[in-house]
């Protein structure tokens, strides 16, 4: 759904997600499903049958031909409808169950799965569609599940009212066929007001969607451990709660506004159809002193009635609540049906290794035509074997370049190639597979060390001999050592209860920010010996010392490889072969340290600012 329209407008948008999650339903639970649904059946056809058996004992007890073994099947019979009424909504109960949980896994892994398809970044840096996928990953879980019971809580609804319709019908069409279409006609203005209070109910969610979103956002960023020190530090607590409470208080007065209605139009509704069924049952129970009708009519009738009623309310329960998810479930659908943000070659060409360099052709790009160019009319060349080096200002477009050598965006205009060959023509897994990167917003994973090592290799996940070279090359070894299960402790507290894991001494453990950054290092160590090595700020939370000793390190490694290198700390790019200098989106300038310094630019204004921070005293004011 595009824009946001009201809900009642959109009726194929209901009608297709109810195929597709009654599909999903079949194909993921089909047994169950069908169990259900016959169940269900029996469910809505015994208190039918329960009133007629009612009806025929109490006709043979008025009666003067009544049999004590007439009486007795009568009565097993009702005792049957007992058991039967009180096994069956049990039954009912575990298969509905049953059937959501395994939709809901079939419908989690169909909505990574199509994550899985975007094969950039645009997507997850797109704000509307995170928040689709949000509400996708809420809903579409659990809407088959829901809409099944809901089709066939319309279906019992259905066979039920049908049924006491039909024993209206018969029991009072021969002798009073007027009341028996007055007590049908009472249900069809209350079932009208229903479903116009349903639509109203649904377009009143859809409204105030946004709004709960944001109460959401900020109640989490007050609970939020990340957060907990801004909060406290700044004060800003109270004023967060209190945009917490206005984003609640709206939309409370907008339920507020729609259960007054309901409240009206539900309570007119009642009281005419308790006004038709009293005027009804006082005309029965004068037909009955008239000898018109005997006392199994009455009690037929008295049941009829409220079933009729029941069944409507549950009909339009039912129909409410499958409208609403439905609408819902379309974020679901539209996840689901969105392409690959980049295209990708039906025969894409094999990414070999790299042995002549990468080129950037006058590449321009920009995040959106909303957007200023992030890069504009950039050409470089990046020699195999050699080491790049990045610098600039913020947002001079470093993070930006390193994005499309990875292909996780296309150029605007102009190519990136690799040894000749348009990125664009290759395919994007083997493109990465020969690329090994540290960026600068790397990940902390709430697994063990050596998962989040492994990670940076699938292959190399069971392979202790090769995590542990990888931690000693990014000098965390010996960090590793000292934790309490050494590679095997999970660097997360999230997942215990309290006092769980205690008694083998590890609850999980906390790091720093620069002891994460030498796991995110030894991540990229384990693919060392792919083609091309990103290093984006490697050392931006270390402390000096374990600065040198990561960059030595690097040195080392770096000697022979094609590697490209970002840092704002521009001592630590100094031995590069080549450094290119970037500003708004542009190369100002490019060559080695030395010839960069000489010619007195932006390189040179930069490093001396830097140098003069660490040695103020040499610099002539």
């Amino acid at each position: 759904m595009s824009g946001r329209t009201t809900p009642h407008a959109d009726t194929r948008t209901v009608a297709r997600g109810a195929v597709i999650a009654l599909g999903m339903a079949c194909r993921a639970a089909g047994w169950h499903t069908v169990g259900f649904a016959v169940l269900s059946v029996v469910a809505a056809a015994v208190p039918v049958t329960l009133a007629w058996l009612t009806k025929s004992a109490l006709d043979q007890i008025a009666g003067a031909d009544a049999t004590v073994a007439a009486l007795a099947g009568l009565g097993l019979a009702m005792a049957g409808c007992g058991v039967i009424v009180a096994l069956v909504p049990q039954a009912i109960e575990y298969l509905k169950a049953e059937t959501g949980r395994r939709v809901g896994l079939v419908a989690q892994d169909r909505l990574f799965r199509a994550t899985e398809r975007f094969v950039g970044l645009a997507r997850f840096e797109d704000p509307p569609f995170l928040d689709r996928i949000r509400m996708a990953q809420q809903y579409g879980g659990a809407t088959p599940g829901m809409v099944v019971s809901a089709v066939l809580g319309i279906m019992k609804a259905a066979v039920l009212g049908a049924g006491f319709l039909v024993s209206l019908l018969v029991s009072l069409l021969v002798t009073m066929p007027w009341m028996a279409l007055a007590v049908i006609g009472s249900a069809v203005p209350s079932l009208m007001a229903e479903l116009w209070l349903s639509r109203r109910r649904a377009a009143m969610l859809w409204r105030i969607g946004p709004v709960e979103r944001r109460e959401v956002f900020f109640a989490d960023l007050l609970l939020n451990v990340r957060a907990a020190k801004e909060l406290r530090l700044f004060g800003i607590a109270s004023y967060l709660r209190e945009i917490v409470n206005r984003q609640r208080r709206i939309a409370n007065a907008e339920r507020r506004r729609m259960d007054r209605r309901e409240l009206w139009v539900q309570a007119g509704c009642g009281f005419v159809s308790a006004f038709s069924a009293g005027v009804g049952l006082v005309w029965v129970l004068i037909s009955a002193v008239h000898g018109h009708l005997g006392v199994g009519d009455i009690s037929l009738f008295v049941a009829a009635v409220a079933g009729v009623q029941s069944a409507l309310g549950g009909l339009v329960a039912e129909l409410a609540v499958a409208h609403r998810q439905l609408l819902l479930f379309d974020h679901y659908l539209a996840v689901l049906r969105a392409g690959p943000d980049l295209t990708v070659r039906t025969v894409p060409v094999d990414v070999k290794p790299l042995s002549g360099g990468i080129e950037l052709r006058d590449v321009w790009f920009r995040y959106s035509p909303d957007h200023p160019w992030a890069l504009r009319g950039v050409s470089l060349t990046i020699p195999h074997g050699t080491a790049i080096a990045l610098v600039g200002k913020n947002g001079a477009g470093k993070s930006t370049l390193v994005k499309l050598l990875c292909r996780m965006y296309d150029p605007e205009r102009g190519a990136v190639l690799w040894d000749g060959v348009d990125l664009r023509d290759m395919d994007p897994g083997q493109l990465r597979g020969r690329i090994g990167a540290v960026f600068q917003d790397y990940m902390e994973y709430d697994m063990t060390v050596a998962e989040n090592i492994g990670l940076g290799d699938l292959t190399a996940l069971d392979d202790r001999g090769r995590i542990e070279a990888a931690a000693r090359r990014a000098g965390a070894h010996s960090l590793v050592a000292g934790l309490p299960r050494g590679y095997d402790t999970l660097l997360s507290r999230i997942f215990f209860t309290v006092g769980e894991g205690d008694q083998d001494g590890d609850s999980g453990m906390h790091l720093s920010g620069g002891q994460w950054q030498r796991l995110a290092l030894a991540r990229a160590y384990l693919r060392g010996e792919r083609d091309l090595l990103i290093l984006d700020e490697p050392s931006s939370g270390l402390d000096a010392e374990a600065e040198h000793e990561i960059h030595t390190g690097l040195r080392e490694h770096r000697r022979g490889r094609t590697n490209v290198l970002i840092s704002h700390r521009l001592g630590a790019v100094r031995d590069a072969d080549h450094i290119v200098v970037l500003d708004e989106g542009r190369i100002v300038e490019e060559g080695t340290h030395a010839t960069l310094m000489a010619s007195q630019g932006l390189y040179a204004r930069l490093f001396s600012m830097q140098a003069q921070g660490y040695h103020p005293e040499r610099i002539p004011g």
